[in-house]
Formats: C-alpha cells, structure tokens, sequence
C-alpha cells in the first residue's frame, strides 16, 4: 500500500514530549498536523517546544530558518478535539491507562471520517484491547514512536487482532515516507523491543546482586567490549527506575510471571528508597552538580616476559582476537586442541556458559581463565576475566598480561556462568527467538527494531549467527544448568537450529 499523501492531516492527540516529537515528524514531512491536549494551554506550549528544538538546529546551520517556519507553519495547536474531525490520521499519545485511551478512541470514532484511521503510540497496553469495544477496530492500528521521536529511527506497527492489513500497510509505509524504520508486530506484551530488551538490563542487575563486580564496571565491559551505547545501569538511570522497573513488571506479569522477565530485586530497592535515577539525582549513579561517577575496576598492568602463544584448537569467535595478539609482537605456535589459549602460567578460553570453576574441574584445565564475548575482538578496549577458585595467581596475572599486550583493558570479575557480554547477548538472542517463533514479528524485523529503536551494535539473531550454529544454545544450556532455573532455558527455536546446524538467516 502506498504511504499516505502529504495532503492528509494528521492529528496528535497529547502535546507531553512524545506527542509534540510526533507531530514534529509529521509537520517535517510535509502534513498539516493538529496538536490537541485536553490540558488548557499544552498544545500550544508543545508548538512552541517544537519551534525552540528547531531554532537549535538552524543556530548551528544545520537547518534553515524558512524551513523552520514552514514547519512550525504546518502545525496548528487545536483547544477542542473535535477541530481534529477532519484529519485522515489520528495518533494519540495520551496516558498509558485503558479505560481513557478507550474512552479517546469512541469519541474519535465519533468525530472522524469512516476511512480515518486510528493509531495509538502505546507502548504497553494491548492494541487488541484498545480496540475491543470500538465500533469498527479493523481501523485501529499501534503505531509505537520511541523517545525522542524525532531523533529515533525505529516505529512499530502493531496489529491487533481485528486490525486491517491495508491499514498496517499504509501505516507501514507512511512512517517509512517520514523517514522511519518501521516493522510490523502483533499485539503482544511489550510487542517487539519492550520485550526483547528485557535480558539486557536483566543480566546486569543479577550479576550485581550476585556481588560479580560493581555497577561502573559492569558499565565499562558491556559498552567497550559488547559496543552498547550504555550499560545497563546508566541506561536505566537515564529511562528512570520507576518507568523501567514498571515495565519489567508489567511484561513479567502479561507473560503469566514468567521466569525469563522476573524483576529485579535490586532494582526494586531503589523504586522504594526513591532513588529513581537523573531525574531526582540519585539512581546507580550519582548526578548533579560536584557529583562524580565511580571509575570501573581496572587490572594493574602485568609484566610477562613471555613472547609466545599456543592455540590449541579453533577459538571459534574469538578467532580474530589472534590477528591482534599477532599484531602486539606474540609468536602463535598452533596446535590440535579444545579451542584454548596457552600463555605463560595460563590456559585462556572463551566462555561457553559454564563458571571457569566447573570447567576447569569437569574438563581437567589446570589454571583457567575464562574470558567474555566482545561485538569485535579487532577493536574491543576492555575485556572481563573471570579465573577457577582452582587457578593460580600466577595463571591470573599471566592470562592479564597477554590481554594488555595488545591494548585490552582487563576486569577481573568473581566466577559466574556465562560472564556479562556473552550471557547478555544469548539471553537477548533468546527472547528474539521466541518472539519470532510466537510470529510476533520477523526474524529480520526483530534484528531491525533492536538496532533502530535502541541502537544495538546488531540485532541479536543476527549476532547469534555469527556466533556460529548452536553457540548460544550450548550456552545457554550451560547456564541453566548452572543455576537449575527455567529462567535460562533454551528457546524451541534455538534448539532446533543447533541441532539443525543452521542459522537464522540460512
């Protein structure tokens, strides 16, 4: 279906910071937008919030003025709903509550043309119970804006049970016309990203609970050697700790309390000591004026006269990690073997889901030292370590130094199953896969909403192939059997590809 014409209006109903970001990119794109708030004076104010971001961007040449004023032009702030009768497409952006969403889309239905159509921005509330008790629901649709909208690329385009496939369509293909990166998703919890997103800010809560290292540090490894923007504790410093810890418990609780979204207790703490993150200057981190934010752990330098490096085996995703190590003046002997490292005191291998404690006594590795996934190992600043209660001190400061030879920032954390990096991204290729299995969303369009809608360094099912056909799977079984809990158990996807020795995208 073809985007809709720049001739339709387009309605916003909620001038807060999503509605007027809305707006915003519907006026960008050439619509003639109705902003309504039923709040006296907020549509206006949400106009003029929209002129003052733009005077920005033409302060710094980036825009210029009579672009600006055309598009402030295009945007007329309405007192009453029914001056929006006449748009073609209304989105509202109200309060996250069914009962006064309901209440919007009856009047709407009431005030609009037949052929209008309907969208709700909602993050978390069914569309298919948005529409239930709307006259015709086969013209409502979700069409889910991140925060700020004009700057994030990603929409989702939620169908709900009765939603129209043309109406999805020219959704879809309006949003990707204002410039978006739009993908389709059926009306579940959390939809495609609220829901997939849940492991990442999961695993670094339970590894600081389990006193695996600090908070900054846990920051540092997945930022410089996973490639996230943020840690997991910055961003949900930055989200707030309300609003996260609100949503965990809101997918959590949708899913029948699932293991796989159980809150964090942690999280739960500061929620009730009211440390809620930049917003009231206080969260993990400490904000303000004088505050300073701590500084991750970071081994001394080691010295370590030793120039050579055995291989024994296929270190299978960590095999770009040689080309550095090469590159840092080592000598590579290479040899059959499990796929692990020899240097000085140390045996160095790549997490595989097991503590480095059990491994070592399972597979009879003396002085292991386990080391995490990192997005690319050519170009990875920090690296976490983790050793067996078995390793000596020696082994430890061996396996350091080979690391800091090639410029990597070690952090040596306490011996836990799967360490940060690599438990994270298996657990967020899991999810991935269980929602495509459930048909939630394509397994392209999953990959797609996590890099567009929270600027993953790769989609997780993407990640999971590179990996290599049944890595994660072994992984995670690995984990689950650590910790004995369904939480981490391998989803019927994930199986089936490892035993099919396929990928995602094979």
């Amino acid at each position: 279906m073809p985007a809709l014409d720049t001739q339709t209006k387009v309605a916003v109903v909620g001038a807060g910071a999503m509605g007027s970001g809305i707006a915003q990119v519907a006026a960008q794109a050439g619509h003639q937008v109705y902003l309504h708030d039923q709040r006296e004076g907020a549509a206006e104010a949400g106009r003029d919030g929209i002129a003052r971001q733009l005077q920005r961007r033409v302060d710094k040449g980036k825009m210029p003025q009579q672009e600006l004023d055309a598009v402030i032009g295009r945007i007329q702030a309405v007192a009453k709903l029914d001056e929006v009768a006449d748009a073609g497409l209304v989105i509202e952006a109200i309060i996250e509550d069914l009962d006064i969403k309901r209440q919007l889309l009856a009047n709407l239905e009431d005030l609009c043309a037949g052929d209008a159509i309907l969208a709700t921005n909602t993050s978390s509330i069914s569309v298919t119970a948005l529409g239930a008790e709307m006259t015709r629901p086969e013209r409502l649709v979700g069409m889910h804006f991140f925060n700020p909208a004009p700057l994030m690329a990603l929409v989702e385009v939620v169908m709900g049970l009765a939603t129209s496939k043309t109406i999805a369509e020219t959704v879809h293909a309006t949003a990707a016309a204002w410039g978006k990166k739009p993908v389709y998703a059926t009306s579940t919890p959390g939809f495609i990203v609220n829901r997939v997103a849940r492991p990442f800010y999961a695993e670094s809560l339970r590894l600081l609970q389990e006193q695996a290292t600090d908070a900054a540090t846990l920051d540092a490894i997945i930022r410089e050697a996973g490639q996230f923007r943020m840690g997991a504790f910055e961003l949900t410093d930055l989200i707030g700790h309300d609003v996260n810890y609100a949503v965990t418990n809101s997918v959590f609780n949708a899913y029948f309390q699932d293991p796989r979204f159980r809150p964090s207790l942690t999280q739960k703490e500061l929620v009730e000591a009211g440390r809620l993150g930049r917003k009231n200057g206080q969260g993990f981190y400490p904000y303000g004026e004088g505050a300073e934010k701590p500084e991750p752990q970071t081994e001394p330098t080691r010295q370590s006269e030793e120039t050579v490096l055995i291989v024994e085996g296929n270190p299978g995703a960590a095999a770009p990690l040689l080309q550095r190590l090469k590159e840092a003046g080592l000598t590579l002997v290479e040899r059959d073997g499990p796929g692990q490292l020899r240097f000085g005191d140390a045996v160095l291998a790549l997490t595989d889901g097991r503590m480095a404690t059990e491994r070592a006594a399972t597979d009879g590795i003396a002085n292991l030292v386990l080391f995490d996934l990192a997005f690319d190992y050519r170009t990875a600043s920090r690296l976490a370590l983790a050793a067996a209660d078995q390793t000596s001190e020696a082994a430890i400061s061996s396996a350091c130094a080979l690391l800091q030879k090639a410029g990597i920032a070690i952090s040596l954390i306490a011996d836990r199953p799967g360490l940060l990096v690599m438990r994270t991204v298996a657990m967020l290729a899991n999810e991935a896969a269980d929602a495509a299995l459930h048909g939630v969303a394509t397994i392209a369009d999953i990959d797609l909403a996590m890099k567009a809608g929270l600027n993953y360094p790769e989609g997780p099912l993407s990640w999971s192939d590179r990996l290599g056909a049944g890595h994660v799977f072994n992984v995670l079984t690995n984990i689950q059997n650590s910790y004995a809990e369904d939480r981490y158990r391998p989803a019927l996807l994930l199986r089936k590809n490892a035993f099919a020795q396929k990928g995602f995208y094979s």
